[in-house]
Parts: C-alpha cells; sequence; structure tokens
C-alpha cells in the first residue's frame, strides 16, 4: 500500500531505528515511546488491523508474536507487555496491523 506509513517504514522509504528485520516482519523503535523500550513489530504485508485479518494470515501473525518474544529475550526483558489495538477506538492511529512490545518500567492495570 503506498500511502501506509509501516508500509513504508518497513520497505526502507522512510528512516527507523531497526531492532530486527527478515523478508516477513519488520521491527522498530517507536519515535514516541511509552516505555524505556518500545518497539513496534510489524508484518511486511499491509493487513490494516487484526479483525481484517485472514485465515492464510494466521501463521504470519503467529511469527510476529514469537518475534516480539525473541526480541524481549535478546533486550534481557523479564517482564513485559505486548499490545495490539484494532481499530480507532481501541487506540489504533496507524491502519497497519502492529504489536507494541514495552518494556522496562511497572505496568498498572487495566490499562488506558
Amino acid at each position: 500500500m503506498t500511502d501506509c506509513l509501516f508500509c513504508k517504514i518497513a520497505s526502507g522509504g522512510i528512516p527507523s531505528k531497526q531492532a530486527y528485520s527478515d523478508e516477513r516482519v519488520y521491527a522498530f523503535h517507536d519515535i514516541a515511546p511509552k516505555a524505556p523500550t518500545h518497539i513496534l513489530v510489524v508484518p511486511r504485508q499491509h493487513i490494516a488491523k487484526l479483525s481484517e485479518a485472514q485465515r492464510e494470515d494466521e501463521g504470519l501473525i503467529g511469527e510476529l508474536v514469537g518475534r516480539a518474544a525473541a526480541i524481549a529475550r535478546e533486550l534481557g526483558l523479564d517482564h513485559y507487555r505486548l499490545v495490539l489495538n484494532n481499530g480507532e477506538e481501541a487506540g489504533q492511529s496507524v491502519f497497519h496491523l502492529h504489536f507494541h512490545l514495552m518494556g522496562g518500567r511497572t505496568f498498572k492495570w487495566p490499562p488506558g
């Protein structure tokens, strides 16, 4: 998708501080972090939000979760939060499916 911010970041069209990259997954540091560690984990394939994912996307979504856990381990995070917002009312502001991997501080429950 040519006008999607995260598609542009994942393809290198917009610079980012990379945390991980392979042919299907791209992870980068959030430019407005909400925790000492705040990394966005995105598929290179454009999927606007989780509710629009198809059955054939299930493996990719699993890869995103697994990659987030691997990044957390690599960073030495024993405690972290993995968040996926689906839709504007849930807090999604960029409509490209993404997980927020956040750690390095204590989080409250329930979130906002």
